[in-house]
């Protein structure tokens, strides 16, 4: 039925709550709060870059999503009121480049791959972010490719951001199974014309706009049920 299946990376195959531990180490009571914090602004600063200046060149505001990173945690702790050293910050963003993968993230992978279907990794993050991450987690021999926005230099949920699956993969948009657990952009990709899987963790209500998931289940694993 499919020819391609993406995943989102930040919160779909990567834990980016798991920052909350260290961040709870550096700054005790706050950790969970600034890591919750941390990614709304990440994500706010990444559609504010790219509504901005959504021209087909590429937004001129743009910064690559690492540089959005830091800032996002530079606000969130000057918001929170609570002193960063540099060193905590160089702590916590390598923390971010060594994010766990969920664990069920791998044997997906292995699965879909055994079934002769094509893999990629759709992302806001830069190359090097991703590479690192996707490295370090074991889950490289089991992607085909990794798609990062940089190419066009607009975020998710830009469509110049999902049209570039198409541009790596020789596939229809009917062909392509796309995998997140943020709903924002479960819903983007919908409205694009894929077919969506909506991994929903926590059991949270879907938007309140636009088309439903194609599929949802409560784990990464459900995927395989589709398929």
């Amino acid at each position: 039925m499919y020819k391609l299946i993406a995943f989102d990376a930040y919160g779909t195959l990567f834990d980016v709550y798991s920052m909350g531990e260290l961040a709870e180490e550096i700054f005790p009571s706050h950790g969970h709060a600034l890591a919750l914090m941390w990614r709304d602004r990440q994500i706010e600063y990444t559609r504010l870059v790219t509504m901005s200046d959504p021209s087909p060149g590429g937004s001129k505001y743009y910064l690559p999503f690492w540089d959005l990173t830091i800032r996002s945690l530079r606000y969130v702790c000057k918001r929170m009121g609570l002193e960063l050293s540099s060193e905590n910050e160089k702590r916590l963003m390598d923390q971010y480049a060594k994010l766990t993968s969920f664990q069920d993230s791998l044997e997906v992978l292995k699965q879909i791959q055994s079934q002769g279907i094509a893999t990629a990794i759709l992302s806001n993050g830069s190359r090097e972010m991703l590479s690192t991450v996707v490295e370090s987690n074991g889950l490289k021999s089991y992607l085909d490719q990794v798609v990062t926005i940089e190419d066009v230099r607009l975020f998710k949920t830009a469509p110049q951001a999902y049209e570039l699956l198409l541009k790596a993969f020789p596939v229809k948009k009917t062909e392509v199974l796309f995998v997140s657990s943020n709903a924002w952009d479960a819903l983007a990709a919908r409205w694009y014309g894929f077919d969506v899987f909506w991994v929903n963790r926590l059991g949270h209500p879907y938007e309140e706009i636009g088309e439903l998931p194609t599929y949802e289940g409560d784990s990464l694993s459900k995927v395989l049920q589709v398929i």
